[in-house]
């Protein structure tokens, strides 16, 4: 009589399956699109290869649903959270525990119970702070990650909080043993007694690159923790930050800016592509009557052949008017920016910044400069936009009328970047619409979400009878807008 094969109980089989789906979810609450048949091939590609490595999975999975590079770390971090590689505490707190040798981890219990007693004072900080600086200068990873582990579980629990919040803080841990103040001593371990300049440099980059490192992996346990205390759909919807391209301009951060600016000119070339395909599926112009009429004489009189006019490629003259206020500085550098990698699929281009004085901007957007110059200058022109500091679009629209109304014409698309908040001020409308009217397209890009327009001293719902107004808060959206506008 033949054995059954074992098989998995229907409980792990059922709660497998649901981790599987609430990840994929996930995925699609983050930005990421994943169909139907993706979902299916990630699966299949799982039974192939099995369960029994987590970087195994991790990589199939990101083979089948990812798309793009940038929704990389995205999707890191909802696996991490979905699939950890660590339950609890994962190690403990104890020093003799993390180094990991026969002779450390044989401790008097006596000893460990006190490592255990005493989390957080002033000598426990220094012997962490001493073994994290060695690990970091060594760059030993598997090292790195036990650190983090005990950082949050040592100097980054909050016990005690009330209903709803975590008892888990990487912010708390990070400022409580604050790793960006070792990058020196870090340095010195990296250079030994060498003190060439070059060589200094670049110790302190790679220091910075590791504390860096370490710091989202401390980011990454504590969402761990808090993912196991009140379940990972709950870190997907707050603590996980979109993919890049769905990531808000008003909500990056340093480093997701430089991401960005990154990304800028790869999607602006993908674009073109995209663009010369469909023009040319599209090249055909009006029907040519005529010809047509001529040519069905051969077939009696029955037209088996179109003959068409050529079209004519139309390239719009545009000018850009953008507000670089603090609150949207970011969203106008970038939206610029990417424009000017298009800036061959227009005719001309200029482009005017404004806080409540006019400035232009067009001597910067030259072809080949550099993406980093280019965002740097913008960055300092943004002084020559302000007089006295304060947003106010209605001047702003007076003062482009008075000085540069030669730049708008009959073939010209004027387009207007910002949030439309003018503080109160007079809103010149009757302006806005006089430099509407003298225009043959209009569009205003709000990095706001529509929710908000009107709310405040947004001016938006005024503007927006005068001139078609498109949210636009992050890549995607500034994509598809260009797509159609071109």
């Amino acid at each position: 009589m033949k054995r059954a094969k074992p098989r998995p109980a229907a409980a792990e089989t059922s709660g497998l399956l649901d981790r599987h789906l609430s990840f994929i979810e996930a995925l699609r609450g983050a930005g990421l699109s994943v169909s139907l048949a993706e979902d299916l091939d990630s699966v299949a590609a799982l039974g192939a290869v099995g369960w029994g490595d987590r970087e195994h999975v991790r990589d199939v999975l990101a083979a089948t649903l990812v798309k793009k590079q940038p929704q990389r770390t995205t999707f890191n971090s909802l696996f991490d959270v979905y699939f950890p590689a660590l339950v609890g505490d994962g190690v403990r707190a104890s020093p003799g525990n993390l180094l990991g040798t026969d002779e450390e981890t044989n401790h008097s219990a006596g000893d460990a119970a006190d490592a255990e007693r005493v989390r957080d004072n002033a000598e426990a900080l220094q012997d962490f702070r001493d073994r994290l600086a060695e690990a970091l200068q060594s760059g030993d990873q598997q090292m790195l990650r036990q650190l983090a582990a005990e950082m949050v579980g040592r100097f980054g629990a909050m016990p005690g909080r009330g209903p709803g919040l975590s008892s888990w803080s990487s912010y708390t841990a990070l400022q409580r043993v604050a790793p960006q103040e070792l990058v020196d001593r870090i340095v010195e371990g990296l250079l030994g007694d060498m003190d060439d300049e070059g060589r200094l440099a670049d110790a302190r980059r790679l220091a910075n690159r590791r504390v860096g490192a370490f710091t989202t992996l401390v980011e990454d346990d504590a969402r761990r923790r808090i993912a196991e205390e009140k379940g990972p759909d709950h870190v997907a919807d707050v603590a996980i930050r979109p993919s890049i391209d769905k990531l808000s301009f008003t909500a990056a951060r340093r480093t997701d800016l430089e991401e960005m600016r990154r990304q800028i000119f790869p999607l602006a070339r993908r674009l073109a592509t995209r663009l010369t395909k469909e023009h040319h599926a599209h090249r055909r112009g009006a029907l040519d009557f005529r010809r047509t009429v001529r040519a069905s004489i051969a077939t009696g009189g029955v037209p088996l052949t179109t003959h068409h006019r050529p079209k004519r490629p139309h390239r719009t003259d545009l000018v850009v008017l953008c507000d670089v206020s603090g609150s949207v500085a970011n969203f106008a550098q970038f939206t610029l920016l990417f424009v000017f990698a298009l800036r061959e699929s227009f005719q001309s281009m200029r482009a005017f910044t404004f806080i409540d004085h006019v400035h232009e901007v067009t001597e910067h957007l030259q072809p080949g400069a550099d993406p980093v110059e280019v965002l740097e200058k913008l960055a300092a022109a943004s002084s020559y936009a302000a007089l006295w500091g304060r947003t106010n679009y209605g001047r702003a629209f007076a003062k482009f009328e008075e000085q540069h109304l030669d730049a708008l014409g009959p073939k010209t698309t004027l387009l207007i970047l910002g949030d439309a908040r003018s503080n109160y001020t007079d809103l010149e409308d009757k302006t806005l619409q006089r430099l509407v009217g003298s225009v043959r397209r209009s569009y205003w890009l709000n990095p706001e979400p529509e929710s908000s327009w009107g709310a405040g001293d947004s001016a938006a719902k005024t503007y927006r009878e005068i001139v078609s107004m498109v949210e636009c808060r992050n890549l995607t959206q500034l994509q598809e807008f260009v797509h159609d506008l071109l």
